[in-house]
């Protein structure tokens, strides 16, 4: 190369150099975005079939097994012990003969020596909260059998697992076995936040959950789902009727989950009448007073007494037992005409009106607002607990913080209660996909909140800015997929609550709408109640129902965890002739997450406007020119004025006149 070629080239490159460099300063932000990455149609990765339909709901051939418990339990208050004996019947509707089976033992993650021991933290809440005691299952008898007889089998307990190995297979297609065992266990104090006792002044109150062997679940997702439980996964059941009857010492009153069978036995003949008022009564009634409760004489003179209970096409059952228990109840109005029984059992400490004396209200305004919104209540009575577990849920029966006070009272049964419409109703797998039963949940009480008492409790307006700011793709939260014994459990809140339910707000308010959204999370409901829908049963539930593809949307807030960043890029006069006649108001998409955009536009008059565009905007751009006629001057132009979309930097999200 000669010396003039070299220098001109040198000269070359330092103009470009200078004009990138000033073309640098004004250039717009760069954008993330990738429209054929949000958008790209090969989302879901198999196609409907006879078991799971494209539509998103049960197939011609879903199959479901199902097991009957039948329950005799035993309650020892001095040694904090149960002792009980659970006669499973499972019937194999599969297509599949199974050589074995698989049984779950919860207890077990309370050993010693267990993995969930091993892997809790101990300050964790869902240990036994450091708690030295010989906890676990003692299996004393098992025994299997078919109608021809008895069934050669051997046994292994592996952790919270139990697996019988059979001689011969379960057939397929409905054969049916019978599994009784024998067992016993030490009641924790504080078992993962989900059962436990409590001392309160006039007695203890055990609240009893994961307290028999139940079946694993064996479908046609994973064949049979056996993670084990370490506490911060919840529970995938199988279906079927549950009948128990729990001994307890008579000065007891015991509460479980289903319809009391035999009130005439356990009640006071003033109770046993108080309680057939309730049953017809839309006030509370109250069963035992508080002022009752240290009267010898608001309980029958016995020894002990048995309770019988039965719970007909459910997934668990729980029941809650003290000698220090208000008891109230009051009806239960459904829309279909049929009536449940609201009620509320709490120690004298928790019974003022300021906290579960209004506990009866609280259970009956949320169930009739549920049954009524979404899917009819199932069960006979809805059962509220105040104990030391600060909020979990069984069909029929729930435990809540016994110091809860006014808002936190409320909140905390309406979120309880709303479990049972998932995953009580709709039965996910909770211990994979736990935002599927805490997220839905999450969302509806949000609209249940708004219903009780005109507002009483309503929640206040999520600012979502914020949210987009410094939760939605931060980094420091797992994708909400995650199986939650995986997550850090502090993150717990956000991704399996907080993330899905302000997702479903965002589906519902900004891009379905009301009308299209409710119908279709309602054929959601009904097509899975008492069945078991994936995650993707609920995608293909939602598409058809409402009519959209949602694809991006699963993409960035469920199988991603995107961020999103909407801005201004410029705005701009147009006239004609001269005259000014609109404005061209450019707006970029920069982050991963589309979304619809919300435009403010202020004109000098003081005239607002709200410009909608639907997210489909994005779908092979990442800049957007709306045009926005006008015959005056523009002030203002505001993205998402509101602040309900979830803005990772709603600093560029306003332009005021005269600043560009």
């Amino acid at each position: 190369m000669n010396m003039k070629i070299t220098k001109l080239v040198a000269l070359c490159a330092l103009s470009c150099a200078s004009a990138c460099a000033a073309f640098a300063q004004q250039a717009a932000p760069v954008s993330n975005y990738n429209s054929a990455e949000a958008f790209g149609p090969l989302f879901y990765t198999q196609n409907g079939n006879e078991f799971r339909s494209a539509i998103g709901a049960p197939g011609a051939k879903y199959w479901q097994n199902r097991v009957d418990y039948n329950i005799t339990a035993n309650l020892d208050e001095t040694q904090n012990l149960v002792t009980g004996s659970v006669t499973l019947t499972y019937k194999n509707n599969s297509p599949d003969q199974l050589p074995y089976l698989w049984l779950q033992l919860d207890q077990n993650t309370f050993k010693e020596n267990s993995r969930g021991k091993q892997i809790t933290p101990s300050r964790s809440r869902y240990g036994a909260q450091g708690e030295k005691f010989d906890g676990g299952y003692e299996i004393k008898k098992v025994m299997v059998s078919k109608k021809s007889g008895d069934v050669k089998f051997t046994s292994l307990i592996e952790d919270t697992r139990m697996q019988i190995r059979l001689d011969q297979p379960l057939a397929a297609n409905g054969e049916v076995i019978t599994i009784k065992i024998d067992y016993a266990y030490v009641v924790p104090k504080e078992g993962s936040d989900r059962t436990g006792h409590l001392t309160t002044k006039n007695g203890e109150i055990f609240a009893i959950a994961q307290w028999f062997p139940r079946m694993c679940v064996y479908d046609d997702v994973m064949g049979w789902n056996t993670l084990p439980y370490w506490g911060g996964g919840e529970f995938y059941c199988e279906y079927g009727d549950i009948n128990f009857a729990i001994t307890a010492p008579a000065s007891h009153i015991v509460m479980g989950s289903g319809e009391l069978l035999n009130p005439a036995e356990v009640f006071t003949p003033e109770q046993l009448k108080r309680w057939n008022t309730a049953k017809n009564s839309d006030e509370t009634v109250h069963i035992r007073s508080e002022a009752e409760v240290t009267d010898p004489k608001s309980r029958p003179a016995k020894d002990k007494l048995t309770w019988k209970y039965k719970i007909i096409n459910a997934r668990d059952a729980a029941w809650a037992s003290s000698k220090a228990f208000v008891l109230d109840a009051a009806r239960i109005n459904l829309p279909s005409g049929k009536k449940s029984l609201a009620v509320s059992a709490q120690p004298v400490e928790s019974n003022g009106v300021d906290a579960y004396g209004r506990g009866v209200e609280y259970v009956k305004s949320t169930i009739e607002h549920y049954s009524t919104k979404w899917f009819e209540y199932p069960y006979p009575m809805a059962v509220n607990v105040a104990t030391n577990i600060g909020g979990m849920e069984y069909p029929g029966i729930v435990f809540c913080g016994w110091k809860a006070k006014k808002g936190s009272a409320w909140g905390v049964i309406d979120h309880e209660f709303g479990h049972t419409w998932f995953p009580m109703i709709v039965g996910s797998n909770e211990r994979k996909f736990g935002w599927m039963d805490e997220g839905f949940n999450t969302f509806i009480n949000g609209i249940s909140s708004k219903n009780f008492n005109k507002g009483e409790y309503a929640q206040r307006t999520t600012n979502m800015n914020t949210i987009g700011k410094q939760v939605i793709g931060n980094p420091k939260y797992e994708n909400i997929m995650l199986m939650p014994d995986g997550m850090t459990e502090a993150n717990i809140g956000v991704n399996l609550y907080a993330k899905p339910g302000w997702g479903l707000d965002i589906l519902r308010n900004q891009i379905l709408g009301e009308d299209r959204f409710d119908y279709a999370f309602r054929q959601y409901i009904k097509n899975w109640a008492f069945k078991h829908p994936t995650p993707y049963d609920f995608f293909r539930s939602m598409e058809n129902g409402s009519g959209e593809n949602l694809a991006w949307f699963w993409r960035s807030w469920f199988l991603n965890s995107w961020k999103m960043d909407q801005g201004i890029g410029s705005v701009q006069e147009v006239k004609t002739d001269g005259k000014l006649t609109g404005y061209t108001i450019k707006v970029l998409n920069l982050e991963k997450m589309p979304m619809p955009i919300i435009l403010q536009v202020k004109t000098k008059s003081g005239k607002t406007d709200i410009i909608k565009l639907p997210v489909d905007v994005w779908m092979k751009n990442n800049s957007w020119l709306v045009s926005y006629p006008t015959t005056e001057e523009i002030t203002s132009v505001t993205l998402d004025p509101d602040k309900v979309l979830p803005d990772s930097n709603p600093d560029n999200n306003t332009w005021t006149a005269g600043t560009n």
